[in-house]
C-alpha cells in the first residue's frame, strides 16, 4: 500500500496535487486529516477505510464512501487515529477503491 502524502492547507492556499487512486492506499490518520476524491468514471464507485477502533470490546465499522459518477467530488474525514489506525503502525489508516479507474485522490490537513 502506498502513503499518500500530506497537503497542509495554508493562510496563502492550497493547489493540492492529486494522484491516480491505486487498488489500496494509506493516509496518516488525524482529527484534521482529511481524503478528498474525485470520480470521472462514468459509474459510481466506494471508498472503504478500515476501522480498527473499539467501543466496549466492539470493532467499529468501517466508513464506506460512495463518490457519485462523472463529476463525483467527495471530501472524506477526519479520519481520527483511535477509529481508522493500523494495529501494525498506530499511524495510517487503510483505505481500498472499488473501482481505479477515473478515480485521483489527495490527503489533505486542515
Amino acid at each position: 500500500m502506498a502513503l499518500l502524502a500530506q497537503q497542509v492547507v495554508a493562510m496563502t492556499g492550497l493547489t493540492p496535487t492529486y494522484s491516480a487512486a491505486a487498488a489500496s492506499t494509506t493516509v496518516t490518520c488525524g482529527e484534521r486529516s482529511f481524503l478528498h476524491v474525485k470520480n470521472t468514471n462514468g459509474s459510481s464507485m466506494t471508498v472503504t477505510i478500515t476501522a480498527t477502533g473499539r467501543l466496549r470490546g466492539q470493532l467499529a465499522a468501517d466508513l464506506v464512501v460512495t463518490v457519485p459518477a462523472t463529476t463525483g467530488d467527495k471530501m472524506i474525514g477526519p479520519l481520527p487515529a483511535e477509529l481508522f489506525a493500523s494495529t501494525a503502525d498506530g499511524v495510517s489508516a487503510s483505505i481500498t477503491y472499488s473501482s481505479t479507474t477515473g478515480v485521483t485522490v489527495a490527503n489533505i490537513v486542515i
